[in-house]
């Protein structure tokens, strides 16, 4: 309770009037979209997720990167472009996440972005694999002022581990997470709030205990159980957990294999977040990995423009029109809710 609590009592930190009367903005705005289906959008983005670069070390078989199958540019976002967007956004932001395609810190200058954004009061998060969490980026990393980290931990033994994150090797993982452990407690530092994350599929739903047990011995704040999304799911697909409860499919009476979930006409996530890859794209949410719906570049416009830009307004109306019309929504479980 008191991890929970720390981690908490920093994210307050971060508060301010304009942040909070922003998030405001941005809440009243999408309730009233969802009773007018109109859309309307007032404030800016309260989360923004940020694409350090598009290379990975691994080759997990349901990942662009891993299966180096992306439709779009690949590269790293550069630092100077990176500190334009934070200085234009900082004011309103609460959440940045390093994190949409790729391994963070493959990027050189990863960690000198996230002690930049830290400087601006933002409250930020990242994504790892855990491979690059050496001594040296375990102390920079809590330097940093990170929030939150979260490391992938798909299994507790190496061959249930290397199953789905092929290529990688568990202890250089388990190691990376005790040198970030280690490190907070030398610089007596309460951040970053250190997650395992655990992707549950079929071959790993067995260790479901062991992570915990795992995360336990070795200091981890805490374990999120992860469901997978899984490309071809129609026909079935030996990722999908045997535990309904961890499975994002299910098998109608036809056979076939469908989302569990009804798509409902509204999606949170276009009102209040959006992804910007490394390039400077603004793409509506994760799910559009190969940036299919690109909605603006911030190369050529200023984010506030591009996000009350028509463009964005007739995205917002498609979703409210028919969610389960467009492509990248037809996979998705998320953002049906505010607090998705």
């Amino acid at each position: 309770m008191k991890i929970f609590l720390n981690d908490s009592l920093n994210f307050l930190t971060k508060l301010s009037v304009r942040r909070a009367w922003n998030f405001a903005k941005v809440l009243s705005s999408f309730y009233l979209s969802k009773w007018t289906r109109r859309p309307i959008q007032w404030g800016m983005p309260v989360t923004v997720s940020i694409e350090p670069t598009t290379a990975c070390n691994l080759r997990c078989p349901e990942c662009p990167s891993g299966l180096r199958s992306f439709q779009r540019d690949t590269g790293n976002l550069k630092a100077g472009f990176f500190r334009n967007i934070v200085d234009e956004m900082h004011r309103d932001l609460f959440y940045l996440i390093f994190y949409f395609q790729g391994e963070p810190y493959i990027h050189p200058d990863f960690l000198d972005m996230v002690a930049y954004a830290h400087r601006r009061r933002i409250f930020t998060i990242t994504s790892t694999n855990g491979h690059f969490l050496n001594d040296a980026n375990a102390r920079r990393t809590v330097e940093s002022g990170l929030d939150r980290l979260i490391i992938s931990v798909d299994g507790t033994t190496q061959d249930v581990y290397a199953q789905y994150r092929i290529g990688g090797k568990l202890e250089h993982v388990l190691q990376g997470a005790r040198n970030v452990v280690a490190w907070k407690k030398r610089l007596k530092s309460r951040r970053p709030h250190i997650v395992f994350q655990f992707l549950v599929v079929r071959p790993n739903e067995h260790q479901i205990p062991e992570i915990y047990r795992l995360a336990r011995e070795i200091g981890v704040d805490e374990v999120k159980l992860k469901t997978a999304q899984v490309y071809d799911y129609e026909q079935g697909n030996p990722l999908i957990p045997q535990n309904d409860r961890y499975a994002r499919y299910r098998q109608g009476p036809d056979g076939r294999w469908v989302v569990k979930h009804t798509l409902a006409n509204q999606c949170w996530k276009l009102w209040h977040s959006c992804v910007i890859t490394w390039n400077g794209l603004v793409v509506p949410c994760c799910f559009d990995k190969d940036a299919l719906h690109t909605l603006g570049d911030l190369k050529k416009s200023s984010f506030q423009d591009l996000w009350h830009s028509r463009a964005y307004n007739d995205f917002r109306r498609a979703i409210l029109k028919g969610r389960d019309q467009i492509d990248i929504c037809q996979n998705c479980t998320e953002g049906c809710s505010v607090w998705a």
